[in-house]
């Protein structure tokens, strides 16, 4: 393709600066490309700006100042104003240009933005992540990628300055189909994380020793090991929202309803975190559940 993309060459632009972006930009901005970002909340970009980053008060603006445009947001709704709106990327992006969703969304939304785009000349990929805030601010995501292959790979230098584990998985859509593929398998591996604590803490065990006997053997996780001891600790600080699980986990399962596929294990994850969030959690972090499966049991959790 005709864009080269590099450090000191390529402008990026970056939309949605929360717990995942903000982190991500900046090891962009580390990794010496100039940035424009724009979020709803100006002071969440106030970090970025320090670091050299320009704000801006729209997408439409960010588009006109980048040849690259991440964004990661919220829910779909979010993805389709900030890409596709009268005030979106689309709309200040010029032919050359890339667009690139990092949000987990619906696949068919990142079908529908792609020829959206492709009809103006502007490439578009759907890149959602995986590894929670640590892996943003550890630069160490797994980053799941959809669209045209030249694309992709012209992309390389800013995948490796967020990520260590980038595959390329198909055209337009892959990316959130994979994503939904990972999000289906810590639904469940979450319940078992936070009922094997319960057990444990029920029988009066101390929880950071067993942890050490199951941590590493059949049964370790990722969220075991990094989600386990924030539960321990009473720590349910968002390193992924709660509500927004619960919008992937309801993407999963529109999606499985369209292929005629059951997916019992999923939908009982679903409403499990329907009942978290009724009980007040939905800004909490996804290992919050241990407060929901605790209260079915009537159990006082206090942790460790």
């Amino acid at each position: 393709m005709a864009l080269t993309i590099a450090p000191g060459t390529t402008k990026i632009g970056w939309i949605g600066t929360g717990v995942m972006g903000s982190s991500m930009c900046g090891h962009l901005i580390d990794a010496g490309f100039s940035a424009t970002v724009y979020s709803r909340t100006k002071a969440k970009a106030d970090a970025l700006v320090a670091k050299g980053a320009q704000w801006v008060d729209s997408p439409k603006a960010v588009a006109e100042q980048s040849d690259v445009i991440f964004a990661i947001v919220g829910f779909p709704s979010d993805v389709r104003e900030v890409f596709l709106g009268e005030q979106g990327a689309l709309a200040g992006s010029k032919a050359g240009n890339i667009l690139i969703d990092m949000t987990t969304s619906d696949p068919s939304l990142a079908v529908e933005i792609y020829e959206t785009a492709k009809a103006k000349g502007v490439a578009s990929v759907d890149a959602p992540v995986s590894g929670g805030d640590v892996g943003a601010k550890n630069a160490a995501l797994s980053i799941m990628i959809g669209g045209d292959k030249e694309v992709v790979d012209a992309l390389q230098p800013c995948w490796n300055a967020m990520g260590k584990t980038i595959v390329y998985q198909g055209a337009a859509g892959a990316g959130q189909h994979t994503k939904m593929v990972n999000q289906t398998l810590i639904a469940t591996n979450m319940i078992g994380v936070c009922e094997a604590l319960l057990y444990g803490y029920k029988a009066g065990l101390d929880l950071p020793t067993v942890l050490q006997s199951v941590g590493s053997g059949a049964a370790g996780s990722w969220s075991l090991s990094n989600l386990g001891p924030r539960i321990m600790d009473n720590n349910f600080d968002p390193g992924f929202f709660v509500e927004h699980f619960i919008k992937d986990m309801g993407i999963a399962l529109a999606e499985a309803k369209k292929m005629n596929l059951a997916l019992p294990g999923l939908a009982l994850a679903h409403q499990l975190y329907l009942a978290l969030q009724a009980q007040g959690h939905g800004r909490d972090g996804t290992h919050a559940l241990q407060l929901a499966l605790a209260n079915l049991s009537n159990v006082d959790w206090k942790g460790r």
